[in-house]
């Protein structure tokens, strides 16, 4: 029952925006540190990718549930498909040192903290209605 409950609302695509906006944040952070590294490749996780990934398994949990599994059936895994939406890619997009400048990499940067930190006010605020529901007040 209760992880029907936190299945059923919008706690496990924010915990996938989380996870994938840490990861990019590490990206981000290791093309500041290494600008001056002769021969460093810039590395960027590709936020379009992520977006699709996350929208496709959005539908693809939204859909009609399957039949009643038989009983000697194992049990379904947790998360479902949101699970796979986070996996990092294989490949990570290079960029050519000479176009991506210090504040490109500190803009995409701020730009993924703000994400980060909307998706972690937005969960917050999720278990908070959650607890008030449970301790049945308003």
């Amino acid at each position: 029952m209760l992880s029907s409950l936190f299945q059923s609302n919008t706690i496990p695509v924010l915990e996938e925006v989380v996870k994938f906006t840490q990861a990019r944040h590490t990206a981000l952070a290791g093309n500041i540190a290494n600008m001056d590294t002769p021969g460093y490749k810039f590395r960027d996780l590709s936020v379009e990718d992520f977006q699709q990934r996350l929208r496709t398994a959005i539908q693809r949990r939204d859909q009609p549930a399957p039949p009643p599994r038989s009983p000697g059936a194992p049990p379904a895994e947790f998360g479902g498909t949101l699970a796979k939406a986070s996996e990092v890619p294989h490949t990570m997009l290079y960029h050519d040192k000479s176009n991506v400048a210090l504040e490109h990499e500190v803009t995409e940067m701020v730009k993924n903290q703000m994400r980060h930190n909307l998706a972690l006010s937005i969960m917050t605020s999720q278990f908070r209605l959650l607890q008030a529901a449970i301790s049945e007040r308003v």
